[in-house]
């Protein structure tokens, strides 16, 4: 598994696409639909995350 960035990532809008400016240059764009259906995901892990961070005593800090 790669390491982990804990830097957010620019997120914008052009042409009718969602362009997500990623680390060390990389770019990924997407249709709105497929940005929001992974934007639930993301959120759905993160917080899936989190809780089990708590739940092992680390209590959800951030890395």
């Amino acid at each position: 598994m790669t390491r982990p960035h804990a830097q957010p990532r620019d997120v914008f809008h052009e042409h009718g696409e969602v362009i997500i400016d990623g680390p060390d240059g990389t770019v990924i764009a997407m249709t709105p639909e497929a940005a929001l259906r992974t934007a639930g995901r993301l959120d759905e892990a993160a917080l899936d995350e989190l809780i089990a961070r708590a739940q092992a005593g680390d209590g959800g800090k951030l890395h």
